[in-house]
């Protein structure tokens, strides 16, 4: 009788050790939370100059923290890019790339704040939307208003907005992040010709394989757990609409899709092929010369 209470309590022990290792082992993204800006305002101004997006921003990363996500401080990057460049409108849009690589996050969270005057009272609209730090494609998106209020105290109001919303808005993003760790981030790609090129896609090789098979070949060694689909596939176009990339790349740092496409047109080279490329978000577009 004592053995079976020993075994039991042994079983149980491990149980409880190996639940505890698995939830050590949990990976959570890093998080960077930005204010939403229009094309033609830099997001240090908007730092500066708006107090109920600091408000905001200083809520949502503190929300992170208690729940033990791993977070940049925004502030500290930015100062890290205070030059010209920084305050020329012209490069907002890289300056905000910039930014998000510098950060090492593997999110950023945009949030935008609105104030709502009403005779029935003030509110505050805060609007939350995640994005994967490599390649700009939508995680996840969540808004909440305050209730209103007669007054002039919108921190308040943030701090109940933000309040309601960042529980749903952490558990989607976690579910999303791990799909991500386990399975791969998702990309797109197309391919197609310049118009006086001399390759198509039924380009013959001396091994009879055509310029698309070696292209598929390329994408099945080259994609995580060999999973990338093709959409259609002409004479002159191939459109990839899903294929996985790793997280990490074999020595631990955050896989670079730019480093991605450098392989693809270095493979395009082993064939005497010269390409061009475009990457908007997470979608990569190739010329062949």
């Amino acid at each position: 009788m004592k053995n079976i209470i020993l075994y039991i309590c042994v079983i149980m022990l491990s149980t409880h050790m190996t639940a505890q290792e698995e939830t050590v082992a949990k990976i959570q993204p890093k998080i960077m939370v930005i204010p939403y800006t229009s094309v033609d305002k830099s997001i240090a101004d908007e730092l500066k100059n708006n107090d109920l997006a600091r408000l905001a921003i200083s809520n949502v990363k503190e929300a992170f923290d208690k729940r033990n996500f791993p977070t940049v401080d925004l502030a500290a990057k930015l100062k890290l890019l205070q030059n010209d460049r920084v305050m020329e409108l012209e490069n907002q849009v890289s300056i905000k790339q910039e930014l998000i690589e510098l950060s090492g996050a593997d999110m950023y969270i945009e949030t935008e704040t609105t104030i709502n005057r009403s005779s029935g009272g003030n509110s505050v609209t805060i609007i939350l939307s995640a994005y994967d730090a490599y390649t700009g494609i939508s995680l996840a998106n969540k808004s909440a208003v305050s209730p209103r209020f007669y007054t002039e105290s919108f921190e308040k109001l943030v701090d109940k907005a933000v309040g309601e919303m960042t529980d749903d808005f952490m558990n989607t993003l976690q579910m999303r992040f791990d799909d991500i760790n386990e399975n791969g981030r998702m990309l797109a790609m197309n391919i197609s010709f310049s118009e006086d090129s001399e390759y198509d896609m039924d380009y013959e090789f001396e091994d009879l394989d055509m310029l698309s098979d070696k292209i598929e070949d390329w994408l099945e060694s080259n994609s995580k757990g060999a999973y990338y689909h093709i959409q259609g596939v002409t004479a002159t176009k191939m459109i990839i609409d899903e294929m996985r990339v790793p997280l990490k790349t074999e020595n631990g740092q955050n896989f670079r899709v730019s480093k991605f496409i450098q392989k693809f047109r270095k493979f395009l080279r082993t064939l005497d092929i010269d390409s061009s490329r475009d990457l908007q978000g997470g979608r990569i577009f190739i010329t062949i010369q």
